[in-house]
């Protein structure tokens, strides 16, 4: 990695998992993009980068091409949501981006994505 925090290897990217404060919820917009939500289940927002999602996770919370979602309730990185698919190449990270979300929308999580 460099100091910059993106990843070496050209063309490779990350997927990642922040959970979001349930005061998500207050927002209709979220709400409506998750009719099939369990509350028991965590809110969550799914992203892909050519960062570490760590930075990444930083730039949300400073503002740096933000999701409103993930700087006002972005809580911590879920780790063991994203991990096992990380590194891929761009093309499949769009992909592996948007199947993540629909897998934990499944299991009846409220799911952001860009």
């Amino acid at each position: 990695m460099t100091d910059r925090g993106r990843v070496e290897a050209s063309g490779h990217h990350n997927v990642y998992v922040v959970r979001l404060n349930k005061k998500v919820l207050e927002k209709r917009r979220f709400r409506e993009a998750n009719p099939e939500y369990c509350e028991e289940k965590p809110c969550v927002y799914v992203g892909l980068t050519g960062l570490d999602p760590h930075t990444r996770f930083k730039n949300h919370k400073k503002g740096n091409k933000s999701s409103r979602y993930v700087k006002e309730y972005g809580q911590h990185l879920m780790r063991k949501q994203y991990e096992k698919y990380n590194p891929m190449p761009y093309d499949e990270a769009v992909k592996m981006e948007k199947k993540l979300a629909s897998k934990l929308r499944r299991k009846g999580w409220a799911v952001w994505q860009h």
